[in-house]
C-alpha cells in the first residue's frame, strides 16, 4: 500500500515542477519577446542607416545626374501630386499649376491644394545650386495659390485631360468628387471650418472607393473602382459644359443643372454628408473578386478601359459589349495589383505594378498563356511593393515606376536585349531596361506625374510618416539630357569639348 505522505510529497513535487516549468516557459517567452523587439529595432536602425547612406550618396550626385531639381518639404503628407495647366512662359522658366493635398491628423482640416510652380527651363539651372537645398525647408519654386477644404482625406487626384482645371478626387467614401478649381473660392483651413462644396458628386459605389480613379483623354468620362469590387463609369459631359459656359467670378460652386442632394456616407473616417449636385453612373462593371485598386482608360477609346485589384487580376472592359469583362487575366502577378497604365502611343501595351515588387508589361493581343497572365516582360528593379506606374507622354517606350522602397525608376523597354555600347551605358548589375533611378526620397513614393507641358520633367511625392514621423517630400526634377538622348547626339556634343578635356588631362 502506498504511503499517503509520500504520495502527497510526490504530488507537491509534481506541482512544484509544473509551476517551475511554467515559470521557465514564461521567462523564455519574455526573453524571446525582448530579443524580437531588439532585433526589430536593430533592423529598423539598419534600414534607417542604409536609407540615409543611399540618400547621402544620391545628393552628392545631383549636380551630375540632374538638369534641375527642387525639393519641397510638406508639413502634412500628400498621397497624390498632379500637374495642372501651364500659365505662363518666360525666358528662363515657366509657371504652371500643381495639385497636391494635405492629409492631416484632424487638428486642422484636410485640404486640396492648388500651387503655382516655377519650372526652370532645360540647361538653365547651375549644377552647384540644384544640390544646395535644405530638406526641412519649402522650395521657393512652389507657392500655395489656393486651398480647398476637402470633405475627408484626399487619397487620389486626377485631372480632366481636356480641361486640367477640373479634377476628380477620391476620399474614404463611396463617392467621387469633381472640382472646378478656378471657380472654387480660396479657403482658410482652420479647425471647425466648413467643407468646400464640390461642383459635382458622382455616386454609384456601394462601398468605399479610395484609390482607383481615372479621367478619359478623349471624352469627359470618369472611371472609379472600390471595395465593392466594381468598376463604375460616369459621363460628366453636360455638367462640364455648364461649368465651362458660366463665368468664373459670378459662379457659385456646384451650380449646375443637376439637383442638389446629399452624397453617400462612407464607411471609413469620412462619416459626414457632402452636399452638392449628384449624378449617377453610366455603367457598373462586375468581374473582380476583391478590391479594385486602379483603373485606366484606353487612350484611343472612351468605351474601353482596364482595371486591376487585390484578386491579382487585370481586366479589360468594353462598355459597348456590356458590363462583364471583355478579357480577364488571372494571376497577372503573384500578389495584389496596385496600379495600371495604358500606353498613350501604343494602345497594345499595358503596365501593371504589384505588391510582388515587379512591373509587368502586357500586350493586349496576347495577354494569357495557359489561362494565366503572360507578360511581354517583367521589370524587377524594386525591393518593395510597386505603388505607381506611368508611361512617358513624350517617348513611347519609356515609363516610370515608384514603390515603397523610396525609389522612382525610369525604364525603356526598347533597351531590353540590345547590345550595350563600348562605354557600357547600363551598369553590369542593373535590371534590363532600367536606365535611371531617382533616389531623392527617403520613404515610400506614393505618386508621381510626368509633365506633358515640359518633357522629361517629373513631380514625385513621398509619404514620410514612417521615416520622420510626419509630413512628406515633394520633388520636381529633370534628369540631365545626356542620359536619355541618342548616343550619337551625346557623343557629337561631347566631341566639341574633347580637346579641352584632353588638355585638362595633360595638366
Amino acid at each position: 500500500m502506498q504511503n499517503p505522505r509520500k504520495g502527497a510529497e510526490a504530488g507537491k513535487f509534481s506541482r512544484h515542477k509544473e509551476n517551475k516549468g511554467k515559470k521557465k516557459n514564461k521567462e523564455r517567452e519574455e526573453r524571446e519577446t525582448r530579443r524580437r523587439e531588439r532585433g526589430g529595432k536593430k533592423m529598423k536602425a539598419e534600414k534607417g542607416r542604409s536609407v540615409e547612406e543611399r540618400y547621402t550618396q544620391w545628393k552628392s550626385l545631383v549636380p551630375v545626374l540632374y538638369d534641375w531639381l527642387a525639393n519641397h518639404n510638406l508639413v502634412w503628407p500628400s498621397l497624390s501630386c498632379r500637374w495642372g495647366p501651364q500659365l505662363e512662359q518666360a525666358t528662363y522658366k515657366n509657371r504652371q499649376r500643381l495639385y497636391l493635398s494635405e492629409q492631416t491628423d484632424g487638428s486642422v482640416p484636410n485640404t486640396l491644394v492648388i500651387a503655382n510652380c516655377e519650372v526652370v527651363k532645360p540647361r538653365v539651372a547651375a549644377a552647384e545650386h540644384i544640390s544646395q537645398f535644405n530638406e526641412e525647408a519649402r522650395s521657393p519654386f512652389v507657392k500655395k495659390y489656393k486651398t480647398i477644404i476637402h470633405p475627408g482625406e484626399v487619397n487620389r487626384i486626377r485631372e480632366l485631360p481636356q480641361n486640367s482645371k477640373i479634377v476628380a478626387t477620391h476620399t474614404d467614401s463611396p463617392d467621387v468628387l469633381i472640382w472646378d478649381l478656378e471657380a472654387q473660392p480660396n479657403r482658410h483651413a482652420v479647425l471647425g471650418a466648413t467643407d468646400s462644396r464640390p461642383d459635382l458628386i458622382l455616386t454609384g459605389h456601394q462601398d468605399d472607393a479610395e484609390f482607383a480613379l481615372a479621367m478619359c483623354p478623349t471624352e469627359p468620362f470618369v472611371l472609379s473602382g472600390g471595395k465593392d469590387k466594381s468598376v463604375v463609369l460616369w459621363s460628366i459631359h453636360d455638367q462640364i459644359s455648364t461649368l465651362a459656359m458660366e463665368p468664373g467670378p459670378t459662379k457659385s460652386p456646384g451650380s449646375t443643372g443637376t439637383s442638389t442632394k446629399h452624397a453617400s456616407k462612407g464607411s471609413g473616417n469620412n462619416d459626414k454628408h457632402v452636399d452638392g449636385p449628384v449624378i449617377g453612373p453610366r455603367g457598373i462593371y462586375q468581374g473582380h473578386e476583391d478590391t479594385v485598386e486602379d483603373v485606366q482608360f484606353c487612350p484611343s477609346s472612351a468605351q474601353e478601359f482596364c482595371s486591376v485589384g487585390d484578386d491579382s487580376c487585370l481586366i479589360l472592359w468594353d462598355a459597348r459589349a456590356g458590363v462583364t469583362p471583355a478579357v480577364k487575366v488571372e494571376k497577372a502577378h503573384n500578389a495584389d495589383l496596385h496600379c495600371v497604365d495604358w500606353n498613350p502611343h501604343d494602345v497594345n501595351l499595358i503596365l501593371t505594378g504589384s505588391a510582388d515588387n515587379t512591373v509587368h508589361m502586357f500586350d493586349r493581343r496576347n495577354l494569357t498563356s495557359g489561362g494565366i497572365g503572360s507578360p511581354v516582360h517583367k521589370f524587377e528593379g524594386h525591393s518593395a511593393a510597386v505603388l505607381c506606374v506611368q508611361w512617358s507622354p513624350d517617348t513611347s517606350s519609356v515609363f516610370g515606376s515608384s514603390a515603397e522602397d523610396g525609389i522612382l525608376n525610369i525604364w525603356d523597354h526598347e533597351k531590353i536585349g540590345k547590345k550595350q555600347d563600348a562605354a557600357g551605358s547600363r551598369a553590369a548589375n542593373a535590371p534590363p531596361g532600367l536606365f535611371f533611378q531617382h533616389a531623392g526620397h527617403r520613404d515610400k513614393v506614393v505618386d508621381f506625374h510626368w509633365n506633358t507641358s515640359d518633357p522629361w520633367t517629373i513631380v514625385s511625392v513621398s509619404d514620410d510618416c514612417e521615416s520622420t514621423n510626419g509630413g512628406g517630400t515633394l520633388q520636381i526634377w529633370r534628369m540631365i539630357d545626356l542620359i536619355y538622348r541618342p548616343a550619337e547626339e551625346v557623343l557629337a556634343e561631347l566631341d566639341k569639348f574633347k580637346s579641352h578635356i584632353l588638355a585638362c588631362d595633360k595638366n
